[in-house]
């Protein structure tokens, strides 16, 4: 049960995408983290696992039953929604056109905001990043060049939403 102070909080404008996420485990860490920042609202794109599912409960610790989410067939549906809604659409990805996480002028990203993380392997869709407004990477230094998709949406919701 949620308690009436947990209720009254103002959910942050901010909206994540989850795009052909594969793994329940992410997708139930991504909803813990998104409680823990107040998301608005998670969209589950394409094959993104839904609740109620056992993974999603052991990692998401039911935050899964107080973050407002949907499932959707395809993120391109909701980022028109979105769009229409006035909603910068920010393609978590390492692209050409990337704007490393480092060098992010914080004065360009007008909210309300939605996220877009990609598959596992495979990343971000094509047809999403076309209708990205801005692509951010975050830099990385070791001999992997990718961080799991539940630890990109904490850095990211930390550093987008920290006052």
């Amino acid at each position: 049960m949620v308690n009436k102070e947990y209720q009254l909080k103002k959910r942050k404008p901010l909206v994540l995408l989850l795009d052909n996420i594969r793994s329940a485990h992410n997708v139930g860490a991504i909803f813990r983290t998104a409680d823990s920042f107040l998301v608005e609202r998670i969209y589950l794109c394409g094959i993104t696992p839904k609740p109620p599912h056992c993974q999603i409960t052991k990692t998401a610790l039911g935050a899964e039953k107080v973050v407002p989410w949907e499932k959707v067939d395809s993120i391109l549906a909701p980022i028109s929604i979105l769009k229409k809604r006035a909603h910068q659409i920010i393609a978590i990805e390492q692209t050409p056109e990337s704007i490393s996480l480092e060098k992010l002028d914080r004065k360009k990203i007008n909210f309300p905001i939605a996220l877009i993380l990609g598959h596992e392997i495979f990343g971000v869709s094509e047809g999403a990043l076309q209708e990205a407004d801005m692509n951010i990477e975050i830099p990385q230094y070791g001999i992997k060049k990718s961080l799991n998709v539940a630890t990109c949406a904490g850095i990211l919701l930390w550093e987008l939403l920290r006052p």
